[in-house]
């Protein structure tokens, strides 16, 4: 049965399918790595911790036994290049690429921000998904083959009425879908298939990873170089 065709190659359940998800620490990582354990008998990982929690990150997250953990520094296009690699490495070959934004919150006045925090907001929310899709589409060209994901979690800004407006959630989400608008606007004649996928961030992130999954390995003309909204009738489940 096949369930996917990615360019020049055609997948069937028993056979070895690369997936690698990166992305930002959130239950909706955690959601799209769990459709990924349905398909693959392993997978590779990179999620960019949040850095801004009060606890220090999503330390209990669970990705499955079939998770492969690789590690990955946004801001830099050395990491981006290593990581590539070393998920080539484990997986023999990326068929598939899915990154994943979902950004933390971080509600604090500008004035309050330290230089640090500025540098690490850029370039862990912004900054490292450039880097990241240049490497992605300099191997899918080689290879003539190879599908991009591209996932958002919609935010939206605060009232300001009760706490202090999140100052990175909206502006990360923004930029992610400006960038990703382009990638597919530029992937006409391109060798690979891009799409892109958007819920708001009250989703059933599960549900959400199932609509994901299926329209990637649904594949072809009808799906490929398009921006698919999660609809309403499948959020709330009717």
């Amino acid at each position: 049965m096949v369930i996917a065709s990615t360019g020049l190659d055609v997948y069937t359940k028993n056979m070895t399918r690369g997936i690698l998800l990166a992305g930002n620490e959130s239950s909706l990582s955690v959601a799209i790595a769990t459709e990924a354990a349905k398909r693959v008998e392993q997978f590779a990982a990179a999620f960019i911790p949040n850095r801004f929690a009060a606890s220090g990150g999503e330390k209990n997250l669970s990705y499955g036994e079939s998770f492969i953990p690789l590690s990955w520094n946004p801001g830099s296009p050395v990491s981006a290049r290593t990581l590539i690699l070393a998920a080539e490495n484990r997986l023999e070959q990326i068929h598939e690429a899915i990154l994943v934004c979902a950004p933390p919150s971080i509600r604090k006045s500008p004035g309050d921000l330290t230089s640090s925090e500025i540098e690490m907001m850029i370039n862990e929310h912004i900054k490292g998904w450039f880097f990241l899709v240049k490497e992605l589409i300099a191997i899918f060209r080689l290879r003539q083959a190879g599908t991009l994901g591209l996932v958002l979690s919609e935010l939206e800004p605060g009232n300001g009425k009760d706490e202090s407006p999140d100052i990175l959630g909206p502006s990360a989400s923004a930029s992610f879908r400006v960038f990703a608008q382009n990638i597919i606007a530029c992937s006409q004649h391109e060798p690979f298939q891009v799409m892109g996928f958007s819920a708001p961030a009250a989703a059933d992130n599960n549900a959400f990873g199932s609509f994901v999954f299926k329209l990637l390995e649904e594949g072809g003309k009808r799906n490929t170089g398009k921006w698919h909204k999660f609809g309403r009738g499948l959020l709330f489940g009717r």
